[in-house]
């Protein structure tokens, strides 16, 4: 069997778009980001995104994040916490 070569790679620090969706904005996210509001059975809404990997759901307390090529997905607000920090309008 062949040795293989591991190494260590670092994501490169980009500054993206995100916000986080509450029950006010819900609407004006989905128009950001070319979403569509629902309806939920319990009483509340979510959003569906039209992604690349195909349409993905933000639900309340979830961030929409638009990415480096312009396009727009769905993150937890726990996993959107350990992965990005806010920055300043300068960085």
């Amino acid at each position: 069997m062949q040795d293989i070569a591991i190494k260590r790679y670092r994501k490169r620090p980009i500054v993206i778009e995100a916000v986080l969706t509450t029950q006010w904005n819900l609407q004006r996210v989905a128009e950001w980001c070319n979403g569509w509001v629902v309806p939920d059975w319990g009483g509340s809404e979510y959003l569906r995104i039209p992604t690349r990997e195909g349409v993905m759901t933000a639900e309340i307390g979830d961030f929409v994040i638009k990415g480096t090529a312009n396009e727009f997905y769905p993150c937890k607000g726990d996993v959107f916490d350990q992965i990005y920090e806010e920055v300043g309008d300068d960085d």
